[in-house]
């Protein structure tokens, strides 16, 4: 559970970040920024001043948000009418994240409170999480320790003859019982993940609208994300994609597995993708700039003769190596061409070069690490090999 300490220190720097920007305070309606600031995940919406003390208004479970959240002002959600009486006369100008919001609860708060200004703090809220605190760092640990242990047991179970489905269900059906939350987080508009994707050649490479080097085929065209009912081949890499997610905070991974052998060209793109990870971690240090590491995976590839395949299909490559993570799958920072912010200590982020080889599958790796001094520390501690059978 997350700590008065821990919960106070948050606020404090939002409230600075807010003080700076000349905005009276934030109005959070989000629920796993809700989750961020008070430590509870009730139907809510929280009110930091700038100065002073906040207060969350429970829609439902008020009793449950009193036993878990940190705010000491913590009360039922009131009245459209008695609304407005909770804001002092000098609150003009109210924070609020647009990324998110919809335009309905926009315009409810916006009718609710008259003549009040309503200004985007999308970037300040997404920079302040994306610097994780010793206790963060510490509940991702415990997440990646969770997945990395589902990972190894692989062997007992990957067989010939099973389906994307069959291994996808065995290593969902381990980690969930192993305590994996299951919710996938992700802040951006239209993207959706159910755990994770366990995919072979076959399908591996099939397009999609999941913004990241591999979608699947999924089971169905409502559903069209991570395994299938197709059989996995022989000789040929099945990867294996996975979150592990403990207390919100989430760790992303990826390993490769093998019933056989691979060809010459899938093993050439396999140590070119952990060459460029070599090379990003070393340089997952505070003031490296994003898109430069981003620049630099993509001249590597080039070299080695894989720029058109590097994270996607020929013509459907994502624009990126690496993203945040934390309580959400897609935080800041992002080595993507375009993002030129300099990375920052204490920011965890997942490294995933992979390479779409047409008619062969899918092959990389994925790591989740965090920013320090001396580089990237590994957050998903287990061996990068391909894992034969």
């Amino acid at each position: 559970m997350l700590t008065k300490t821990e919960c106070n220190q948050r606020i404090i720097r939002l409230q600075q970040q807010l003080q700076s920007g000349g905005i009276d305070g934030a109005l959070l309606i989000f629920p796993i920024d809700i989750y961020y600031f008070t430590g509870t995940r009730q139907n809510s919406t929280l009110w930091i001043p700038a100065t002073g003390n906040p207060f969350l208004l429970v829609r439902k479970s008020l009793s449950r948000a009193l036993k878990e959240s940190m705010i000491e002002d913590t009360r039922p959600f009131p009245s459209s009418k008695e609304l407005p009486s909770l804001f002092a006369e000098g609150v003009k100008k109210i924070g609020i994240t647009f990324d998110v919001v919809p335009v309905a609860q926009y315009n409810f708060y916006a009718k609710a409170l008259p003549g009040r200004e309503f200004v985007d703090i999308s970037g300040i809220n997404r920079e302040l999480r994306s610097v994780k605190s010793t206790w963060e760092l510490a509940r991702m640990k415990a997440s990646g320790e969770m997945v990395c242990d589902i990972f190894r047991q692989v062997p007992e179970f990957l067989k010939p003859g099973m389906r994307e489905l069959d291994l996808s269900a065995e290593f969902e059906c381990r980690l969930r019982k192993a305590g994996n939350e299951g919710y996938v987080r992700m802040r951006a508009f239209n993207q959706e993940l159910f755990m994770g994707l366990a995919v072979s050649s076959l399908t591996a490479g099939e397009p999609g609208f999941f913004d990241g080097a591999v979608t699947g085929l999924g089971l169905s065209s409502a559903s069209p994300h991570g395994a299938s009912r197709t059989e996995i081949p022989l000789n040929s890499p099945i990867i294996l994609d996975y979150a592990g997610i403990s207390n919100g905070y989430i760790v992303d991974i990826t390993r490769i597995f093998c019933l056989g052998t691979l060809s010459d060209e899938l093993l050439h793109a396999f140590t070119t993708a952990l060459a460029i990870q070599q090379q990003l971690v070393e340089n997952l240090k505070p003031g490296a700039i994003c898109e430069e590491l981003f620049f630099t995976s993509l001249e590597m590839a080039g070299a080695a003769g894989l720029e058109s395949c590097y994270m996607g299909a020929p013509g459907e490559n994502a624009k990126f190596v690496g993203h945040g993570v934390g309580l959400e799958l897609d935080e800041y920072p992002v080595l993507a061409q375009g993002f030129k912010a300099p990375l920052q200590a204490g920011q965890t982020i997942a490294i995933e070069p992979k390479f779409v080889i047409p008619g062969q599958g899918v092959i990389g790796i994925e790591n989740t690490y965090a920013v320090s001094d001396g580089g990237g520390i590994k957050l998903t501690d287990l061996p990068d090999d391909i894992v034969y059978l």
